[in-house]
Formats: C-alpha cells, sequence, structure tokens
C-alpha cells in the first residue's frame, strides 16, 4: 500500500497516514520496502495472527 492513493478512504493528511505506519511499522505489525522514492507498506501476518490471538483470548 501506498500512502498517496489510500489517503483518499480516510478524512486524514498524507503526513499523518505516514507518521501512523511508521509507528506500526516501529511496533512490527507492518513491513515497508522502499522503492526509489515511494515507500510500500504491507501487514505482517505473523503480527496479525498474534493479534488475533490475543483478541481472542482476552474476548472470552
Amino acid at each position: 500500500m501506498r500512502v498517496r492513493p489510500e489517503r483518499r478512504a480516510f478524512d486524514l493528511s498524507q503526513p499523518t497516514i505516514s507518521h501512523h505506519l511508521k509507528v506500526l511499522h516501529e511496533a512490527g505489525l507492518v513491513e515497508r520496502e522502499k522503492r526509489g522514492v515511494w515507500v510500500y507498506y504491507r501487514a505482517r501476518q505473523d503480527a496479525l495472527d498474534g493479534l488475533a490471538t490475543l483478541i481472542g483470548s482476552t474476548a472470552s
């Protein structure tokens, strides 16, 4: 996911979305790949699975 196209889906500025993606990356929830001037983000499946397990165990 690139920030520019995705920001239209949210009522947030591009710098705000970039900041939050940086925080998610630092927390280990998303990976990022730089390609030239663009940075592409994607969710880490193992992190999402861990979150699902945690949420499921606390919801019971």
